[in-house]
């Protein structure tokens, strides 16, 4: 992995420009009302900060052979902090876990700066903070060419997709029909050659009762792994 080759600048200029485009976008109403009432008043244990309150880029290597695709931006996460899975349980779960299995120089990330990620990129298949964490479909719909786009850079070989809201939309930017059925650990190869991996999202809801388990996680992220050395 050291040795590998710095990305062709226009893959750095596209993932840049891409970057600029899902920070400025404005076209869900609902989901730009909501973000932004959110980034107003705050939670109280963050209210001395400044939120990000904007639609969230991917981020990681661009050199990824690996994607990690969530759901969206948590309200007092993502959309707090400007970066998937940063300031939040789930990403205290999911970063502990990359940073195991060699994908992120640290355990932790709290605010932006504090971990780079190795191999691996980070997404969503929605970029706003959505109301109940439940977008609709047309806000789906409306976000997942920005997906589309950020795919068509990488050299991913691996999407692994948390939950099956992410497992829908990578089935659906890849126009397969009929759709696989989501499970943990489910595997299912894309016509464009790239493999899918299903891995129940690091929510509390999964990580508290149980339901996902920090050697689950770590044996996803191995197989991903596995799957994309020569």
């Amino acid at each position: 992995m050291e040795g590998r080759k710095e990305p062709p600048p226009s893959v750095t200029a596209g993932l840049a420009a891409l970057e600029e485009e899902v920070i400025s976008c404005r076209l869900c109403p609902r989901l730009v009302e909501w973000r932004e009432e959110v980034a107003r008043e705050k939670k109280a244990a963050y209210r001395d900060e400044a939120y990000w309150g904007r639609p969230v880029p991917g981020f990681g290597d661009p050199k990824a052979r690996v994607v990690v695709l969530g759901l969206a931006p948590a309200a007092h996460g993502a959309n707090r902090t400007g970066r998937f899975f940063t300031g939040d349980r789930s990403g205290d779960f999911l970063f502990a876990s990359l940073h195991r299995t060699g994908f992120s120089d640290s355990a932790f990330s709290r605010r932006k700066g504090d971990a780079t990620l190795r191999d691996l990129w980070i997404s969503a298949v929605v970029r706003c903070a959505p109301p109940g964490n439940k977008p609709t479909p047309a806000e789906r719909d409306r976000c997942l060419p920005y997906a589309t786009r950020e795919f068509a850079l990488l050299p991913a070989k691996v999407i692994i997709c948390l939950g099956a809201f992410a497992w829908d939309g990578a089935l659906r930017l890849h126009e397969v029909r009929p759709k696989p059925k989501f499970g943990h650990g489910a595997e299912h190869e894309l016509p464009t050659g790239r493999l899918l991996l299903g891995c129940y999202h690091p929510s509390q809801q999964n990580t508290f009762t149980g339901v996902l388990k920090p050697k689950m996680l770590d044996a996803v992220l191995t197989r991903a792994r596995e799957l994309t050395l020569p």
